[in-house]
């Protein structure tokens, strides 16, 4: 009986890992044009996981630190194959990408040089530098809008810490992080005494 699981899973990791691989190869634009593909494959396709498990998985990757299109892979091949899924799913994503840089930076030196290809890094430069703006205007807004006023505080103070004092990224993340999770907590107690 065991003989004939193992090449099932065997083949399941494969199926996973080319799946991930071939995803990741061909992705081009960040990890949230990556999500519908993993979507249309694992769920529409190979019935991996549903729908749901795949809006959810999507979430945390997105809050978990790190690149999303890897968070979600790792996510994904840990709820198909547990942890030798999770590295199956992880290698084959980060595979492309390293390969692909490792070949371009054989070139840099070559590249470095041209004008053409100066001229396109500088554009890309300012493509990201509006997108950059859009996310920031986009997110901005909304939070102004939630009339909410201890998020809205923070993000300004925020923006002067960093702008004006030059305060380390990691270290006002790490209060923003502290001071929500200290309204979550005394919001949810002030709710069980009113429920009580």
């Amino acid at each position: 009986m065991e003989k004939t699981e193992k090449p099932g899973k065997l083949n399941q990791f494969l199926k996973l890992f080319t799946s991930s691989f071939m995803l990741s190869a061909c992705t081009f634009g960040g990890g949230f044009v990556i999500i519908p593909l993993m979507k249309k494959k694992f769920v529409d396709e190979l019935h991996y996981i549903d729908e749901d498990e795949m809006l959810d998985l999507t979430a945390i990757a997105q809050s978990s630190p790190g690149a999303i299109a890897v968070n979600a892979a790792t996510l994904v091949g840990y709820r198909v194959g547990g942890l030798a899924g999770a590295i199956v799913s992880l290698t084959a994503t980060v595979l492309p990408p390293l390969i692909i840089i490792s070949v371009i930076s054989s070139f840099y030196q070559a590249f470095r040089d041209n004008i053409y290809v100066s001229y396109a890094m500088s554009g890309m430069l300012a493509g990201v530098a509006a997108v950059i703006t859009d996310v920031v205007l986009r997110m901005g807004t909304d939070l102004v809008r939630s009339r909410k006023a201890v998020p809205v505080i923070m993000m300004l103070l925020s923006f002067i810490a960093v702008r004006y004092f030059h305060l380390n990224i990691i270290m006002v993340i790490l209060i923003c992080g502290c001071i929500g999770a200290l309204q979550i907590w005394t919001s949810s107690r002030a709710e069980k005494e009113r429920g009580f």
